[in-house]
């Protein structure tokens, strides 16, 4: 070791004592006993639970169908995008309960559980999801309001006399 002088002879000796390939072995698909995935998603103040299982597609949240529950399309887009990514539209019954937040919240939340729960019944789809962002948390919620101010960064309006 004490013969490293410059940085090729470091990499030559990290080549050297590198282990032969490492095999990772394919996760195992996380199912119930009535063959649903279920994962929480999480938006702003909005937390849904959602339940993934093969079937024709339909989307209950709270009881309602989506287009009911969401009625603008374009939340209902947003809802449709993990599907639409992992080429799997038309394949995977939902059920969700949602809590907290707006619609808009709420509807990045559903998103971001569909798509935990599709990447836990088929490990495969997870490439495609992490890669569209499907699979990271939007941590951005509102700043809370200071006091001595008017909202949470704006100032009252200064008079000099």
């Amino acid at each position: 070791m004490s013969d490293i002088k410059s940085l090729d002879d470091l990499k030559s000796v990290v080549a050297g004592s590198a282990p032969a390939a490492v095999v990772v072995a394919p996760k195992a698909p996380q199912r119930d006993s009535l063959g649903r995935s279920y994962a929480t998603g999480k938006r702003k103040d909005a937390v849904a639970r959602v339940w993934v299982k093969p079937g024709s597609g339909k989307v209950i949240v709270n009881g309602k169908e989506m287009a009911v529950y969401f009625a603008r399309p374009v939340l209902q887009m947003i809802l449709k995008q993990p599907f639409t990514i992992a080429n799997v539209e038309g394949q995977f019954d939902v059920f969700a309960t949602v809590a907290g937040g707006g619609l808009s919240g709420q509807a990045g939340a559903v998103k971001h559980g569909i798509s935990k729960a599709l990447q836990l019944y088929e490990p495969a789809l997870r490439g495609a999801l992490k890669a569209a962002g499907f699979l990271t948390r939007d941590s951005r919620v509102v700043e809370r309001k200071k006091y001595g101010k008017a909202k949470a960064r704006k100032s009252f309006q200064f008079s000099k006399r």
